[in-house]
């Protein structure tokens, strides 16, 4: 067995919880998943996945959500009710 050593970083709290409970539930720890992560990532000199900005958490529409919760909340957004519109594939 391979020596090993103790890598220390920080996480925020709730994300660390999240993620120990994910990994409990995949049968594995947290080690154990941040080791397969490291082991991919040397083999293939790469991040194993791809990172992009998910559109939907830029400032610009949170700010556009958040105004639209404050307009119902204060009773000024208008809703319509409409048919449904199904689509065959």
């Amino acid at each position: 067995m391979a020596n090993t050593v103790n890598v220390n970083f920080r996480m925020d709290e709730s994300l660390k919880k999240s993620m120990e409970k994910v990994c409990a539930e995949m049968g594995m720890t947290m080690t154990t998943a941040f080791t397969v992560f490291a082991t991919k990532v040397s083999r293939e000199k790469r991040i194993p996945f791809e990172i992009n900005a998910d559109p939907f958490y830029s400032e610009s529409n949170m700010r556009h959500l958040q105004n639209i919760v404050r307009d119902i909340k204060e009773g000024r957004a208008h809703f319509e009710e409409h048919e449904l519109i199904e689509v065959d594939d």
